[in-house]
């Protein structure tokens, strides 16, 4: 498939939380790759890692799976890491990509020494866990699914762009 622009829009809670325009690297029909410059203003620092302005995101999207994957590099290409998003699977239609965020996030180093879980306090409070027992339960398995494959060094295994 040669490369085209998609929309990517990131919904919580209903809401739209970004949008952002992407390069499609690849569809196979369940896995979806694209680039994008990062999206944020400014510089964001989480204290472990620091998304800025000319970072390149790669970011990995599946049909089938609770949960994306955005290999983070500099503008000079140097690895960052990977910030792994639970989320419902993808859908794109047409040139629009939507996925909606769960809250919970997993960051991985590039060297794998920091494996950290985030965002599980705002997991609690967002009270998925009353309104949709099922939807809570498949988000916490794909977290604990990312931290698995990260802990094993097998993340980045099922990655795969043409670009």
């Amino acid at each position: 498939m040669s490369a085209s622009s998609v929309e990517v829009t990131l919904t919580k809670a209903g809401r739209i939380k970004v949008g952002y325009p992407a390069e499609l690297l690849t569809d196979d029909g369940t896995h979806l790759a694209v680039r994008a410059a990062w999206a944020g203003t400014g510089v964001r620092d989480f204290g472990f890692v620091r998304f800025e302005p000319g970072d390149v995101f790669t970011e990995h999207y599946w049909r089938d799976r609770w949960y994306s994957v955005k290999e983070v590099r500099t503008a000079t290409g140097v690895l960052k890491g990977w910030y792994c998003d639970v989320t419902r699977p993808a859908v794109l239609d047409g040139d629009q990509l939507t996925v909606e965020d769960l809250d919970l996030d997993l960051w991985v180093s590039a060297d794998h020494s920091e494996i950290i879980r985030l965002d599980e306090d705002e997991f609690a409070d967002s009270g998925l866990t009353e309104r949709d027992p099922q939807s809570a339960a498949r988000a916490v398995q794909a977290l604990d699914e990312l931290e698995l494959l990260a802990e094993k060094g097998t993340l980045t295994q099922s990655l795969r762009t043409t670009a």
